[in-house]
């Protein structure tokens, strides 16, 4: 079974990728930013640490009624204070690679080919070492502010301005990318070039059998996979390919 790791700046298209996989090829999504919500929920160990450590800072965080987090208003904090965004995600990356590689490992057992991880900090979060192949979706600044604030008008230009410069750059994602596809066009175009990815990187039906048939030939390659990730990083001197651009314009 492939893993595929799928990335990208907020606004980048990053989910519309994801819908391309599901709808068209019945691939299955291992969704980061649904697991994220999940493991948030009122009462669960996450949710306790948050409120916890972000309410004396955070007047509205809970909501009186339904105890759920008020995301917009964290997300406007952490985000406009960077210490504070490395303590949300030292809460919630633990709780959300433990649940992410359970649905992997139920993937890995109901043969499928490829499992796309759909992570928007995928290399932050070092998830990546759980990949084969790491697929960033990238567009030009403009277009992505332009994107966001289309998509989320609650945001000033300001906020969104922000929450762009609090990601990793698109130099340092390519860099450590084996497919990058740019998308600064139409649908359509990023479409032919998901559509290209997916025919190039899909296994053999059979090798994906015999991992699970054979379950010391599965962990074995599991184990190459991992210390490969580990050991020789891409991004490194020396140790990175040139990854595989791909335009829709």
């Amino acid at each position: 079974m492939l893993i595929v790791g799928l990335t990208g700046g907020i606004a980048s298209g990053k989910s519309t990728v994801s819908n391309r996989l599901h709808e068209q090829y019945n691939l299955t999504i291992v969704d980061a930013d649904k697991i994220a919500k999940e493991i948030v929920e009122p009462g669960k160990p996450a949710y306790n640490k948050i409120v916890s450590h972000f309410q004396p800072n955070i007047s509205n965080l809970v909501d009186p009624k339904t105890k759920t987090l008020n995301r917009p208003a964290l997300g406007k904090y952490v985000f406009e204070n960077k210490s504070e965004l490395q303590v949300l995600n030292s809460i919630t990356h633990p709780a959300v690679r433990r649940q992410m590689i359970w649905e992997i490992i139920k993937s890995w057992f109901s043969f499928d080919r490829m499992v796309i991880l759909d992570v928007p900090l995928l290399f932050e979060a070092k998830l990546d070492v759980f990949c084969g192949v790491n697929v960033c979706i990238i567009c030009d600044g403009d277009v992505q502010l332009e994107r966001l604030m289309a998509r989320n008008p609650e945001l000033s230009a300001e906020d969104c301005k922000n929450r762009i410069k609090n990601q990793m750059s698109n130099e340092d994602k390519i860099s450590k990318s084996d497919v990058v596809i740019e998308n600064n066009s139409t649908r359509e175009l990023l479409y032919e070039e998901v559509d290209k990815t997916v025919n190039q990187l899909m296994p053999s039906t059979l090798w994906s059998y015999l991992e699970v048939l054979i379950p010391p030939l599965g962990l074995a390659s599991a184990l190459i996979l991992y210390l490969k990730n580990t050991f020789f990083k891409k991004g490194v001197s020396g140790t990175a390919p040139i990854p595989k651009l791909q335009k829709t314009a």
